[in-house]
């Protein structure tokens, strides 16, 4: 009887299943670490020590990497690595880190496990990587709610924060101006339509918050345990904060006035203001005319702050310096000043109109007042041309 006893509580224990855990790592400070990161965690003690699945990991000595990214087509892998090594990296730079373990059934847990180790063999393991919609999160999100059976996307897929991509990414990105600059001015309508909690668990730690509301197939709560592994010694995570238009505003009018007493005084020296502007707003309009039209980056495509920061402003920049060097600027420099105000003037329009609507209200407040301040200023003298 001793002996049988034995025997089934060492079947028992072979077959017991993986316990399943989520990783979620805190922002660091290169730019590719501001929106954090996760992995899950399979601890099978059959296998030895617990395995970190890794959504996160790419090669930049690829020889097509740079290429790739431009485009929007850049290749991540999932990587199966001990937990330790994982955490290694992220106690080296100060990273805190966090697991949820979930309370899953025995055959959820195994299918899970098995899912993953067969998606990080060599064949399996590379995806097509998109920032927003298919990322390191989505990809941990997307495994949870197939071994959930759907359950995870039911309670998420009708849930909204109204957060958008935008939000989070300007957020996410503040402490770093260069790059949520880049978001604010790059992204197009896309990245304004508002998200459901599915959506949103494109952040690491959204996807964090939401698993600890949700529950299981049984009714109880998905997260049965969860632990802090490492501590953030960095900035926290930056705070939701809401961004009035009305500042901007009030700088551009303020700017505006400033550029037309320069023009009315000394137009060579308002000339010579211009020409870096102009320069600006044609190479950033340039480069959202090449990710709308050259690239994978949908987010973007359409981006209507095409209209402020205007490539045509090229056509500006001979009869500008014209101008600087005392000379007639041409006949067609009066016209292209009007085309380009007229385009600002459209962006304030739109905002009326049935276009797909884009959070761009507070680069209006700030641009119009200045295109409109260098027509009057730059157009209006007998040397400027008709």
């Amino acid at each position: 009887m001793l002996l049988a006893l034995l025997l089934c509580l060492c079947s028992a224990g072979a077959s017991a299943a993986p316990r399943i855990g989520v990783m979620t790592m805190q922002p660091g400070e290169i730019f590719w670490e501001r929106f954090g990161h996760d992995a899950i965690v399979v601890d099978d003690p059959a296998k030895g020590e617990p395995i970190s699945y890794n959504f996160g990991f790419f090669d930049p000595s690829e020889p097509d990497f740079i290429a790739r990214f431009i485009r929007g087509r850049m290749r991540y892998q999932l990587v199966a690595l001990p937990m330790r090594q994982d955490l290694q990296y992220y106690r080296d730079v100060g990273r805190g880190v966090s697991i949820q373990w979930l309370d899953m059934t025995p055959q959820q847990a195994d299918a899970l496990a098995s899912a993953l180790a067969i998606n990080a063999l060599p064949q399996n393991a590379r995806y097509n990587y998109d920032y927003f919609t298919d990322n390191c999160a989505t990809r941990v999100r997307d495994a949870l709610d197939r071994a959930l059976g759907g359950r995870l996307k039911d309670q998420l897929a009708a849930r909204s924060r109204g957060n958008t991509y935008r939000s989070e990414a300007v957020r996410l990105a503040s402490p770093a101006p260069l790059m949520w600059l880049g978001f604010d001015i790059g992204l197009g309508p896309f990245a304004d339509v508002p998200l459901a909690r599915w959506q949103e668990a494109f952040v690491p730690m959204r996807l964090a918050d939401s698993l600890r509301e949700a529950t299981g197939s049984d009714g109880k709560p998905l997260v049965r345990a969860e632990a802090r592994l490492l501590p953030h010694r960095l900035a926290p995570e930056p705070p939701e904060t809401a961004r009035p238009w009305w500042p901007w505003l009030l700088w551009g009018v303020a700017l505006g006035i400033v550029l037309l007493a320069v023009g009315r005084r000394a137009p060579r020296v308002l000339a010579a203001i211009a020409l870096p502007f102009w320069t600006v707003c044609s190479l950033l309009g340039l480069l959202m005319v090449f990710i709308w039209f050259g690239t994978a980056h949908r987010a973007g495509w359409a981006n209507q702050n095409l209209l402020l920061f205007n490539p045509l402003c090229l056509a500006l920049l001979p009869g500008g310096w014209r101008i600087v060097r005392g000379r007639a600027p041409g006949a067609w420099f009066g016209r292209w000043l009007g085309i380009v105000a007229g385009c600002a003037v459209a962006a304030w329009i739109m905002r009326w109109l049935p276009f797909p609507e884009q959070d761009n209200t507070h680069w209006i407040a700030l641009l119009l007042p200045l295109h409109l301040a260098l027509l009057a200023a730059l157009r209006a003298r007998p040397d400027a041309g008709a």
